[in-house]
């Protein structure tokens, strides 16, 4: 069995929403430096208030467009 690891898509989410990481930041009630930790695969843990948190301020009903389980190579 292939081992995975979550990938949290915060780079796309921003560029998609064509939002600073800053902006998230504000809509989201969630510290820059833990999105930036999220965004640059530092940190693995995510809260569930924090993914709820994101999706409502992004206007998200697919969680599918936050995180994503990916195959290590």
């Amino acid at each position: 069995m292939k081992e995975k690891v979550l990938e949290i898509k915060i780079h796309d989410l921003i560029n998609r929403h064509n939002i600073s990481l800053s902006e998230l930041s504000r809509l989201s009630d969630i510290e820059v430096a833990r999105l930036s930790e999220l965004a640059n695969g530092k940190r693995q843990r995510i809260q569930i208030n924090h993914l709820i948190r994101i999706a409502e301020a992004l206007d998200i009903d697919d969680i599918g467009e936050i995180i994503q389980l990916k195959n290590i190579e």
